[in-house]
């Protein structure tokens, strides 16, 4: 929807859209921007612009505050949490900053957030309350770039979430804004003729209204929302539900009452002074109020580079060094205090550092981090931070405190792989010093995607002088989620009733069923007990009117059965019939699912989550969140841990909740398998050890799965493990197909069961051994036949090439003759195609007068051409390798073209 259209017509009609009763009774006239076509309420009768225009009044509080009150963070909550709790709101704790309940964001982008939930009919709002009052932190990732440097813009920050549901008990716009004005006079202390309503809309998800943002000294302190519309610019109508949305920034209120250089100085607690003070910095507020003030003003017309350009050219005070021994440290000290208590709040809720997901942010974050701590004096503890940031935030975010190790835990191993990625570019690092021009901001985005360098590092070890500042926004943006979709109806399934499921009631394996819909190779039939593939469940077999069902799907409620060798007509009434063996393996194995993930999470910290399932007859695979390959150890405590659940029998017990009841009783932990696109909740509880939304089938009481085997797992992409398992008799079958393997080895190696290992140890000794003779061979015996080589070798002009075909040695044998044969000869060329089972590897050298005219990487790329393969390398050595066994007289031929041309 067009902004600016909308805003114009909301515009032409104020008293509908933006007339409140506060404006009457307080005296605010409407005027007209005489620098754009915005219209603005105030109490001043000379105001002529709005906020955004007016560079006078930009940033005025800083250095001094208007507020009778000074509230730091904490204590601007605490008073705004009581205010409108005795307004009649009801105070609700955060969200998690990692939106399980959104299919289409990784985070919580604004307070709002919380309350919206995409279900199979389209979107809807769910609140605890008629009126709800929150402290939401959220994460926002474009304006990276900014964070420590203008003094206001933050990685994360808390959005005070004030909602209310009027046709729901709650109220609309006047009282709306007559609570806002109220908070902000009688409860920050703000003078009524210091505060300013701008005129906005607001726009998203397919529905509209009007807005009133408010602001004091030239600050957005909030912007209250009113959400009335849905459709078009030309074509709305009212929602069935309107929702006041009032967002107002935790920081900025803190910063206008308490008047600092900049937000970060009352927002972050004693971590700022501890970090200034362990790096000797002196501070000189007056000279930083002038300078963040000035940077505040300049950012209304300018990028961040000119506006702190500007800001370092026009205050008084802020000399070379001024520059360089304070505000250069304390950008670097602001930043590392937002990044860390990003981190610690996303961390907490569940998210890690990555190269996928939403955790690519998280790691962009902890690199530009990392990258300051080498440019500021003194000494600096990241876990001693942690501390400092958990302890201020305790009152508030309890949450921190209990997640105060594993934050530490998951950091220190971040941090070491930051080391590790410095040690690795660093021939990277080296040559981008040694160019003469600037590397594009395509370039440093290729470069953090495919080797993880921020351009934070490269600024640190002077590769680069400044950060692009579009650069973290484009990173941003190419690691959003897809946008979650609604679905749509099947024109096929038009007028159909949703299907009636009997597997979540009695689940009859035997029942008569009406065929509602029958069309080639499926039916849809009023009833069934056929479970349909969803949530990472295979679908159930079995027959329906004689014949197999091979698939089963849902779609909007209804169940399509899939046949083989035709259908049922339409109208019949027909007999089905459920594969109870199949049934019962894969309700075995999804059980089990559940609790392998919560066995998972006690053995290794609360980040793990379900990132997905996959639930079979004949074996099960889950995979979680977690920061690195599993040890033996874990493996076998993971599996300990659920087969003692197994073993205590525990009930396994399925309960329906409204989406709000089910959230507020259980938390964001049942959302392990991902969004629930439906208002009524299923809760599957395994006794007091997991509970969690979901769909799928499961047995009566945990001791019916009998045994849970892990069959092996694996780290299937940054921060993602895959644990593959079976459970019931499927586990039988596979421990009973491991000991069949272990007498097949026993028989092979002359050994009994109880003694393989020790043979198994003893074979691969003496392999050791036949290793190292071998190479002991191979030294003896490379002279002689390098010589060989070049005597064999063909003339072509001024290159000599030795091209072969070997079927017996290996790659081994023809780098040690290669490597001796150019040097004997400076002017051979050395060829080797070795065939090694089912692939031909390609080994090339190229002496020292040959490899100008004839390069070994160019050979090996044009001869694995041909045999269908690939290969590179150097002037002097290259390797590949193809798969076409009857290419390799024809690479040869080709490798001579090559020395001829």
């Amino acid at each position: 929807m067009d902004k600016a259209a909308l805003l114009a017509k909301f515009s032409q009609d104020p008293d509908s859209y933006y007339r409140v009763k506060l404006f009457e009774d307080q005296g605010f006239e409407r005027k007209k921007c005489t620098k754009c076509p915005r219209y603005f309420w105030s109490q001043d009768p000379l105001k002529e612009v709005c906020p955004d225009d007016d560079v006078d009044d930009a940033y005025s509080f800083i250095g001094n505050p208007p507020t009778s009150k000074r509230l730091d963070y904490a204590a601007a909550w605490r008073q705004v949490e009581s205010f409108f709790v005795d307004a009649g709101h009801e105070s609700v704790s955060r969200y998690p900053v990692v939106s399980r309940w959104r299919e289409d964001l990784y985070f919580t982008i604004a307070s709002v957030v919380n309350f919206q939930r995409v279900t199979d009919s389209g979107i809807e709002f769910v609140f605890p309350a008629p009126s709800v009052i929150v402290p939401q932190t959220c994460l926002r990732f474009n304006d990276v770039g900014n964070v420590g440097i203008t003094g206001r813009h933050f990685s994360s920050f808390c959005m005070i979430g004030q909602l209310s549901v009027p046709d729901d008990g709650g109220y609309w716009k006047d009282e709306c804004i007559d609570l806002d004005y109220k908070m902000l006079t009688d409860t920050l202390g703000i003078p009524k003729k210091q505060i300013t309503f701008v005129e906005d809309v607001w726009s998203g998800g397919g529905s509209f209204g009007s807005s009133l943002e408010y602001f004091v000294g030239g600050l957005e302190l909030g912007n209250a929302v009113f959400t009335e519309f849905q459709g078009s610019l030309e074509k709305s109508r009212q929602l069935e539900h309107r929702v006041i949305d009032m967002g107002a920034g935790l920081e900025r209120f803190a910063w206008v009452t308490m008047g600092t250089p900049t937000a970060y100085d009352c927002c972050f607690g004693p971590i700022v002074s501890h970090m200034t003070d362990a790096a000797g910095v002196e501070l000189d507020n007056r000279v930083l109020c002038d300078y963040f003030g000035a940077i505040g003003r300049n950012m209304t017309r300018q990028g961040i580079s000119d506006a702190r350009a500007g800001a370092l050219l026009s205050c008084t005070g802020v000399t070379k060094s001024f520059e360089a021994d304070v505000i250069a440290p304390l950008e670097r000290i602001y930043l590392i205090a937002d990044h860390l208590r990003t981190l610690a709040f996303a961390i907490t809720d569940g998210a890690l550092p990555s190269n996928v997901g939403g955790g690519y942010n998280l790691r962009v974050l902890l690199r530009r981090m990392m990258a300051q701590f080498v440019h500021l004096r003194g000494s600096h503890d990241i876990d001693e931070l942690v501390d400092l940031h958990v302890k201020y935030l305790s009152g508030t975010y309890p949450e921190l405190g209990e997640a105060a190790s594993e934050i530490k835990e998951i950091i220190g191993i971040e941090t070491g792989r930051y080391s590790e990625m410095r040690t690795r570019v660093e021939s990277i690092a080296t040559k981008m010093r040694a160019s003469k021009s600037a590397p594009t901001v395509d370039e440093l985005v290729t470069l953090y995607e495919s080797d993880g360098v921020p351009p934070d590092y490269l600024k640190e070890i002077g590769a680069i002088r400044e950060i692009p500042q579009e650069f973290y926004g484009r990173i941003d943006q190419l690691h959003q989620p897809a946008a979650q979709k609604i679905p749509e109806q099947n024109a096929e399934l038009a007028g159909l009733q949703r299907t009636e499921p009997l597997f979540y009631g009695d689940d009859p394996h035997e029942f008569d069923a009406r065929v509602m819909r029958a069309g080639g190779d499926y039916v849809v039939l009023d009833r069934t007990s056929f479970y349909a593939r969803s949530g990472g469940q295979e679908p159930d077999s079995g027959t329906i009117g004689g014949f197999r069902v091979i698939d089963v799907t849902v779609h909007a409620g209804i169940i399509i059965h899939k046949l083989d060798g035709g259908a049922p007509e339409e109208g019949q009434t027909v007999k089905c019939m459920v594969d109870s063996a199949r049934r019962s393996a894969i309700t075995i194995h999804h059980t089990c699912t559940h609790i392998l993930n919560s066995s998972a999470r006690q053995v290794l910290g609360s980040w793990v989550w379900q990132h997905s399932a996959f639930k079979d007859e004949k074996y099960a695979r889950l995979d979680i969140t977690h920061h690195s390959a599993l040890t033996a150890k874990q493996v076998s405590e993971i599996e300990s841990l659920a087969n003692s659940i197994v073993r205590k029998n525990l009930p396994v017990t399925v309960s329906s909740y409204s989406r709000r009841d089910a959230e507020s009783k259980f938390g964001f932990r049942i959302y392990q398998g991902g969004v629930v696109p439906v208002k009524t909740v299923r809760i599957v509880s395994v006794g007091d050890f997991d509970v969690e939304a979901c769909g799928g089938t499961h047995t009566e009481r945990t001791g019916q799965i009998g045994l849970v085997k892990i069959m092996r797992t694996e780290r299937i992409q940054d921060g993602t493990i895959r644990l593959v398992f079976a459970a019931g008799d499927a586990a039988i079958s596979y421990i009973q197909g491991q000991d069949q393997s272990l007498e097949r080895v026993g028989a092979a190696l002359g050994a009994d069961r109880q003694k393989i290992a020790e043979s198994v140890e003893r074979t691969l000794a003496n392999a050791e051994l036949l290793r190292t003779r071998t190479k002991s061979l191979i030294r003896r015996s490379s002279e002689p036949a390098a010589a060989a080589a070049v005597g064999a070798a063909k003339k072509i002009g001024n290159i000599m090439l030795y091209a072969t075909i070997d079927d017996e040695l290996d790659s081994e044998y023809h780098i040690a003759v290669g490597s001796k044969a150019i040097l004997v000869e400076p002017r051979l060329v050395y060829l080797a195609l070795i065939n090694e089972d089912s692939r031909i590897r390609i080994v090339a050298y190229s002496g020292a007068d040959a490899s100008g005219k004839m390069s070994a990487g160019t050979l090996v790329r044009e001869t694995a051409a041909v045999l269908g393969g690939s290969g590179g390398g150097n002037e002097r050595f290259g390797q590949g390798g193809g798969t076409d066994a009857s290419k390799m007289r024809d690479a040869i031929r080709r490798a001579e073209e090559i020395a001829s041309g």
